[in-house]
C-alpha cells in the first residue's frame, strides 16, 4: 500500500458520525413534533438563504433519509481514506457552495436533504482521481462511477407527478456542479508524481541538454562542432629571494705525488 494512504480512526468515525447526526436530527422531528422542512433552501429569498448550512442534514421521511445515509456512509470514507487532508475542507466547502448554486437556480420550493452532498462527493472523487493520474485514484474514480454512475440520470429536470414525491435535480445538478470546481480548486501535491529524468523537472533547459544539442532547429540530427584543444601552461613564481654561490669548475681532490 502506498505511504500516502493510511487507514486511521477518522475513516469510520467521520461517515458514521455524519450519519448518526441526520438520525438524530430526524428523531428530534418526529419525537417533538418538530417541522424543519422550513430551515431548507428557499431560493432567492434571504430567509431561504439558512438552507445552505441547514438543508443537508433535513430530511422529509426515513425513505429519504435512508437513501441517503448509505451512499453516505461509503463516500465520505472513501474522501476520508484517500484524501485525508483535503476532506475537511471538500464537505465545508461542498456543503456551502451546492447549497449556493441550489438557492440561485432552484425552484421556489423547500429544498432539503444529504443529496447535494452526496453528489459533491461523487463528483469530486470521480474527475479528481482522473486529474491526479495516480493509479489507484484512477480505479476508484472508475469504481465509484461503476457503483454510482446511475445517479448522473437525476441532475436532469423531471416532471412532478401529483400525489409523487418531487426530486430536487436542482440539488442534484448543484452538488454535481460544486464537486468539479473543488476537484479544480483543491491541489493535492502529495498525489504528484515525482521527476525522474531530467526533461520532466520544471527547470529543464533543452539548450544546456548535449543530446537536444544534436538536433538542429528542423530536427535534423547533426554532429557538434569540433572544439580545438588550446594547451596552456603555469607557470611558478615565488617572492622568496634565492642567492646563488659561483664556485671553480674542479674537483676538490688532492693531486696524486709523481
Amino acid at each position: 500500500m502506498d505511504k500516502e494512504f493510511r487507514f486511521t480512526n477518522a475513516v469510520v468515525v467521520l461517515p458514521l458520525f455524519f450519519v448518526v447526526l441526520l438520525w438524530f436530527v430526524f428523531w428530534l422531528e418526529v419525537r417533538f413534533d418538530f417541522d424543519f422542512v422550513q430551515n431548507g433552501i428557499y431560493p432567492r429569498t434571504f430567509s431561504g438563504l439558512q438552507g445552505i448550512i441547514f438543508s443537508p442534514f433535513i430530511h422529509a421521511d426515513l425513505e429519504h433519509l435512508y437513501n441517503n445515509s448509505l451512499p453516505l456512509l461509503v463516500l465520505l470514507a472513501a474522501l476520508q481514506f484517500f484524501y485525508a487532508k483535503q476532506s475537511f475542507q471538500i464537505i465545508t466547502y461542498g456543503i456551502v457552495l451546492s447549497g449556493i448554486i441550489t438557492w440561485s437556480i432552484g425552484r421556489e420550493n423547500y429544498h432539503i436533504g444529504a443529496s447535494g452532498l452526496i453528489y459533491v462527493l461523487f463528483s469530486f472523487i470521480f474527475f479528481k482521481g482522473i486529474q491526479t493520474k495516480h493509479i489507484r485514484l484512477v480505479a476508484l474514480s472508475l469504481a465509484v462511477i461503476v457503483v454510482y454512475g446511475g445517479l448522473v440520470w437525476y441532475i436532469f429536470p423531471t416532471a412532478d407527478v401529483p400525489g409523487e414525491k418531487s426530486i430536487s435535480w436542482e440539488g442534484h445538478l448543484s452538488g454535481l456542479l460544486a464537486g468539479i470546481i473543488l476537484s479544480t480548486i483543491c491541489k493535492t501535491p502529495e498525489y504528484k508524481k515525482a521527476p525522474k529524468y531530467e526533461w520532466e523537472k520544471p527547470d529543464y533547459n533543452p539548450e544546456n541538454d548535449t543530446f537536444m544539442q544534436r538536433f538542429d532547429e528542423n530536427g535534423n540530427f547533426v554532429n557538434l562542432p569540433k572544439v580545438e584543444e588550446v594547451c596552456t601552461f603555469t607557470y611558478y613564481s615565488s617572492d622568496i629571494p634565492v642567492t646563488y654561490e659561483i664556485t671553480s669548475n674542479e674537483k676538490n681532490e688532492s693531486k696524486p705525488e709523481l
